[in-house]
């Protein structure tokens, strides 16, 4: 997606309001780390982001697979002549 690391100027901005509780929880966490809360958040949210983007990716992909997958076996093409001719030698040699 984009480079993270602390050589990168960061100047857009977000903001959230969380609960008391969820405040400790991050604060905490946080601490655990050995990091700030903002980078905690930061990474943690780009984490999440790019996770779901990933998931939504493959279900759109595999969707849209599924599809033509489908609208192949529902509508073959015509067989050609090589694959006439290859029915032909699998009846002889298999019966």
């Amino acid at each position: 997606m984009g480079q993270t690391g602390s050589a990168v100027k960061r100047t857009e901005r977000l903001d959230a309001r969380v609960t008391a509780e969820e405040k400790e929880i991050i604060e905490a966490a946080a601490t655990l780390r050995g990091i700030s809360v903002t980078d905690l958040l930061r990474t943690s949210v780009r984490d999440a982001a790019e996770r779901i983007i990933r998931e939504n990716q493959i279900l759109v992909l595999g969707e849209r697979s599924r599809k033509v997958f489908v609208a192949a076996l529902m509508n073959p093409p015509a067989p050609n002549k090589k694959a006439l001719e290859a029915a032909k030698r699998f009846k002889q040699e298999v019966g």
